[in-house]
């Protein structure tokens, strides 16, 4: 069961910022699968959504406890990694995890990463840049499992992040997708119309709550992905 301590600033300060004059953190400490995982959160920073810890990324999370999950000598790749808790805490579980957001958000990602591993012993991660649909070629196209929480949001990325998970992916590749399903039905066309095209998928964890859902995606065979689309097509 998850446990979490109250938010209060944050005692450990970014090393380019020993004074902690600018910008705030606040920090709270969370537990999963036996591993206290502390964030801060830069506020004040202009980092938007990504200053925040949503409940998709600890529904995600408690998925992983409640299946105790082990990543140990897989290659994860988180996608939208904000605070990065659900990236630290694969890294935690034994996986080889690169954690991935838009350039201006990767300063707090390696701050809590710092915090996280500096005294967990033999754990390793790497922080990279990546938007949807631009650079996603400059990554690898063999990575074993794929992590997002709260990241079908915005309409006009759907294009770009489906662009970039059948890049990521091979066969054998597994996508857990952690997403709230909000009430004008975008984020569910996404995963239950335009993710079939190419990915299998089912629901592997509901948090009735908070009306989330944590989808397992396959990437589809290619003879399969090709039949789809004929079926599509007007005659």
């Amino acid at each position: 069961m998850m446990a979490e301590s109250k938010e209060r600033p944050c005692e450990d300060l970014p090393e380019e910022d020993p004074e902690g004059q600018f910008p705030p953190y606040l920090t709270k400490t969370f537990q999963f699968c036996g591993h206290k995982v502390k964030i801060c959160r830069c506020i004040g920073d202009n980092l938007g959504v990504s200053a925040f810890v949503w409940d998709c990324a600890l529904t995600l999370c408690q998925f992983f406890e409640q299946e105790k999950m082990s990543f140990s000598g897989q290659s994860v790749i988180e996608l939208g990694s904000g605070t990065g808790i659900v990236g630290i805490l694969a890294t935690l579980l034994g996986g080889q995890v690169t954690l991935t957001d838009q350039a201006h958000i990767l300063k707090q990602i390696k701050h809590n990463l710092s915090i996280n591993l500096a005294a967990s012993g033999g754990y390793s991660a790497t922080v990279r840049a990546l938007s949807w649909g631009v650079d996603h070629t400059l990554f690898l196209d063999d990575y074993d499992v794929i992590l997002g929480s709260d990241i079908v949001y915005y309409p006009n990325d759907y294009p770009h992040l489906l662009q970039t998970l059948r890049h990521l992916s091979k066969k054998g590749t597994t996508v857990y997708l952690s997403s709230e399903m909000r009430g004008c039905n975008v984020t569910r066309r996404f995963h239950e119309e335009l993710i079939p095209q190419y990915f299998n998928y089912e629901i592997v964890h509901r948090n009735e709550i908070s009306n989330i859902n944590v989808y397992k995606l396959t990437l589809r065979s290619e003879e399969a992905c090709e039949e789809r689309s004929m079926q599509g097509k007007p005659e």
